[in-house]
């Protein structure tokens, strides 16, 4: 059985505990205050979906000693190393939409212009009747 009172794994829940509460304050918080959170989340340098990447690849390095010992099977290693690769890929790509994201969180001021009228992008699928 696990030892919980290991400080690792007391940092590990309670930084599990804290993600839940910053999920729940991303989804009440206001637009501008939403866009800071997930442009400092996905901030690849400096955010959390790239120290999360990190842990993972570290859990892979472990994965892959423990299985050439015999000790975990290929596959949790395997899946490991995906898993990471998988999450370096994806944060890559968010990465390059945080600087969009982030102009959602800068106040703007007052337009004195009449605002656009939305136009129909290309992504947009219609249904059919």
């Amino acid at each position: 059985m696990p030892d919980s009172n290991l400080p690792s794994v007391q940092l590990a829940d309670a930084i599990t505990a804290q993600l839940g509460q910053l999920r729940r304050l991303l989804a009440l918080a206001p637009p501008h205050e939403a866009a800071q959170i997930l442009a400092n989340v996905l901030n690849y340098d400096t955010g959390l979906l790239g120290e999360v990447t990190e842990l993972v690849e570290t859990g892979s390095r472990f994965a892959k000693v423990h299985s050439e010992r015999g000790i975990l099977p290929p596959e949790v290693w395997l899946a490991l190393g995906r898993a990471a690769n998988e999450l370096n890929s994806v944060g890559v790509d968010l990465d390059k939409h945080t600087g969009t994201i982030k102009q959602v969180s800068a106040p703007t001021p007052p337009s004195c212009r009449p605002t656009a009228v939305p136009v129909a992008s290309a992504m947009v699928v219609r249904r059919r009747r």
